[in-house]
Formats: C-alpha cells, sequence, structure tokens
C-alpha cells in the first residue's frame, strides 16, 4: 500500500523546514532565519533504517492571528496534520516551552494520532537539559535534535517508524488491475468513477473538493477484475476547504504507488494548466502505466481540427508522456467511456511485459550497428549486453565498457528501438547503465 506519511509541524522559526531538508537529503525547502518563509506544504521522501516514507514539511501554525497568509499556513498545516500517519512537532529548545508550544500540543493532542516532540537547536551537551521544560506539553518523551548539526535525529526517526502502520500481509490477486484517476480538482473525476462503474457511487458536485475521502472499488467487466480508486479524497468533513488549485499532493501520491495504471484526467473546456503537469509528473515518477483521459469533450465547441490541436497542446506540454495514449471522453453523456477499460487492459498487459534476454540482444546489436555508439576522448562506448530486470515498469540493465560514455541521447535512441519493436504502449520504460565486470 502506499508509505506513511510524517508531517513536521511547529510554530515559526522553529527550524522545521531545516529538518525536512535533513530527512528528504535534498535543500528543497528554503531555510531563512526570518518567520513565515515556507508559507505552503512541501512533500519529499524520506528513508530511514529501510523504512520508505513522505516527509511533509508546513508553515509555523501561529493562533489568533488575523492575517491571511498566517491563517492561510494554519489551515495548510491542518491539511497536512489530516493526511500524517506520524506528527513531528518541533520546537525550539532556545526559547524554551511558549505559550504558543502549549496551545499547538493541545491541538495536535485532540488528533489522536501518534506524535513525536522533538526539540531543536540544542548544538552541544550541555544545553540538553533544556529538554526537561518540553515534559509539560503532555507529549512523552521530547527528543533533543539540532537540525543544523544534524544531531539525535537517528532517535527521533526510531520513535517515528515505530509508530508507522503494519503493512498488510494479504497480497492483492495478480490478475487484478488497480486503476487510480487522479487530477486537479474539478476536472470530474468522480463523475468518470461513477460513469465507469455504471451508477451512482461517488457524490458528484461542482464544488472542487466535494469528495472527502478516497474510495475503493473492486468490480470486474467481462471477466477482467479491478480495483477503481477515486482519489479525489481531500480532507474529512468539517474542515477548510483548499483553495481550487491546492491540490492534495499525499493523497493522490499513495495511491499512484498502489495502482497499475493511473488515468490522468483533463478537463477539456479548461485546456491544460500547470498543475496538470506536476499531477501527472507524479505518476510518470512513479513509474505507473498512464491514460491521459479528456474529459468534458462534449461542452467544448468543436471544428474538424479541435482534437488534433488538443493533441499537439498535450503532447507539447506533457513531453516526458509520449508514450501515454490520449482518449476524449464525456462522464456526463457517457461518450466513448466504453474505450477506457479496452486501453487500460493494454497499457496493464505492456506494464508487465517481459522481453526475452536473446531478442533484447539481437535488437541492440542492430541498434549499435545501424547508429554507433558515442565516443568521449577517443573511446567508444560499447554495449555489451542487455537483459530485462523487472516489470511495473519494464526495466532493462545494459552492461557497457564504460557507464561514463553513455550521453542521454543515446539511451533515449535505444528506448525508441525497444518501443517500435514492442508494444509498450502507456508505459514508462527505465533503462539502467552498469559497468560489464
Amino acid at each position: 500500500m502506499g508509505l506513511p506519511v510524517v508531517a513536521i509541524v511547529g510554530r515559526p522559526n522553529v527550524g522545521k523546514s531545516t529538518i525536512f531538508n535533513r530527512l528528504v537529503g535534498e535543500r528543497i525547502a528554503i531555510v531563512e532565519d526570518m518567520p513565515g518563509v515556507t508559507r505552503d506544504r512541501l512533500y519529499g521522501k524520506g528513508e530511514w533504517l529501510n523504512h520508505y516514507f513522505h516527509v511533509i514539511d508546513t508553515g509555523g501554525i501561529e493562533f489568533g492571528e488575523t492575517d491571511e497568509i498566517l491563517t492561510q499556513m494554519r489551515v495548510q498545516a491542518e491539511l497536512a496534520i489530516d493526511e500524517a500517519d506520524v506528527i513531528v512537532m518541533i520546537a525550539d529548545g532556545r526559547t524554551g516551552a511558549t505559550d504558543a508550544d502549549l496551545e499547538l500540543a493541545r491541538m495536535l493532542n485532540r488528533t489522536g494520532k501518534p506524535i513525536v516532540l522533538a526539540i531543536n537547536k540544542l548544538d552541544n551537551p550541555e544545553m540538553r537539559m533544556e529538554v526537561y521544560d518540553f515534559y509539560q506539553l503532555g507529549l512523552g518523551e521530547p527528543f533533543p535534535i539540532s537540525g543544523s548539526h544534524g544531531l539525535g535525529l537517528g532517535d527521533m526517526l526510531d520513535a517515528v517508524i515505530s509508530h508507522f502502520p503494519k503493512k498488510e500481509e494479504e497480497e492483492e490477486e495478480d490478475d487484478v488491475i488497480r486503476v487510480s484517476i487522479i487530477g486537479r480538482p474539478n476536472v470530474g473525476k468522480s463523475s468518470l468513477t461513477n460513469a465507469l462503474l455504471g451508477e451512482e457511487r461517488v457524490i458528484v458536485s461542482d464544488v472542487a473538493g466535494t469528495t472527502r475521502d478516497a474510495i475503493d472499488t473492486p468490480f470486474t467487466r467481462e471477466g477482467q477484475k479491478y480495483v477503481l480508486v477515486d482519489t479525489a479524497g481531500m480532507r474529512k468533513r468539517g474542515k477548510v476547504y483548499e483553495s481550487t488549485e491546492k491540490y492534495s499532493v499525499m493523497r493522490a501520491m499513495k495511491a499512484i504507488e498502489d495502482s497499475d495504471v493511473v488515468l490522468v484526467v483533463l478537463n477539456g473546456e479548461e485546456g491544460i494548466i500547470e498543475q496538470d503537469k506536476k499531477i501527472a509528473g507524479y505518476a510518470h515518477e512513479a513509474g505507473r502505466a498512464i491514460i491521459i483521459v479528456v474529459n468534458k469533450w462534449d461542452a467544448v465547441e468543436k471544428d474538424d481540427k479541435t482534437m488534433n490541436r488538443f493533441i499537439e497542446e498535450i503532447r507539447d506540454g506533457f513531453k516526458y508522456l509520449s508514450y501515454a495514449p490520449i482518449l476524449f471522453v464525456s462522464a456526463k453523456t457517457k461518450q466513448r467511456i466504453h474505450t477506457i477499460l479496452p486501453k487500460v487492459n493494454e497499457v496493464a498487459d505492456a506494464h508487465t511485459m517481459r522481453v526475452s534476454t536473446s531478442t533484447l540482444n539481437e535488437l541492440i546489436n542492430e541498434a549499435q550497428i545501424m547508429t554507433p555508439p558515442p565516443t568521449d576522448k577517443g573511446k567508444r562506448l560499447r554495449i555489451s549486453y542487455a537483459t530485462q530486470a523487472a516489470v511495473k515498469p519494464p526495466t532493462f540493465i545494459l552492461f557497457v565498457n564504460d557507464p561514463e560514455i553513455m550521453h542521454f541521447s543515446y539511451e533515449r535512441y535505444i528506448e525508441n528501438k525497444i518501443r517500435e519493436a514492442f508494444v509498450f504502449e502507456g508505459t514508462p520504460i527505465r533503462i539502467l547503465t552498469r559497468q560489464k565486470t
């Protein structure tokens, strides 16, 4: 199932972004000694002792503030808390426990979720005594850490992973195709779900963010078993709505990881916006099979060139998804809805396709004869052997004399040759280069 989610919360300027950058191993969050620099949620992936997890960095939470930006930051933090399996509260060891810390601790306790309390900016052993002040927060043992020096994070992470949900033992049947439907709010994900299922299973409304929780729906069509995941789920009831452009990324990412095929839904009336590209990018990076579904096509004024223009726009805006088929449908009128599941079956087959080693090597040898590999400082790249290492997505390893000489353009050439020879429609292909031993 999807990876556990860890939310980092705290009042402004306690060092949340520094801790976030430590956990994800990249400098994603802007770190500045000034309150309120992180205004939105940032997402990354962390790992500790072979446990992988998502990390959300949030803006500082301040109570009783009327400033619109500060209010929005608090709303975003509450949404992150909503999505989290484990919450890490960061406090500042140099200031001691403040009234704002106490109020935040009370708010977190009401969530009923596991909370790990970390006291930051304790850069040397003499300062460790400061942690005792934080027992009054009622969140259990405080962990002394230093984000800037990386001290104490191991103990904190041990506590974090101890709260992760236990992995379910039951394995999904091999012949079940898991399909998730992703897209920004109000592109018609719930309507599409109902159209595919042939019944009103999901609430449909013009209000963006109507669907509160992702719903897994198993069904069978023409002997093929599917599980359909509507990932429009944004918040639990009673929570403040996000603005239309604030897509609940974590929910979608968790569903994507648990899918075989992802339907990336676009709004035919509105065309492509930047948010669509970001959302589709998550599915591509996760290596899932992808179909681009243009919904609300019935509402578009068309001439004989409209569809071709839209296809060109998609191919231009989603260059990294050149392998993904495009379907034009209307969930409202059921126009071309019947084409979706057959295409899901095709891309699911491609996603799990294996190529025999002998056939693959024959192809690679021919490709090298047709277009010789690149040279560097007089040394020519030579691909000695190739093998398929995995499926979902199809992953190929090329054993070469010197991986440093492999240029991305020649790697793309090899990928194109593989795609020409075998039908890998709808699935990304991974190519890894290894030193021949």
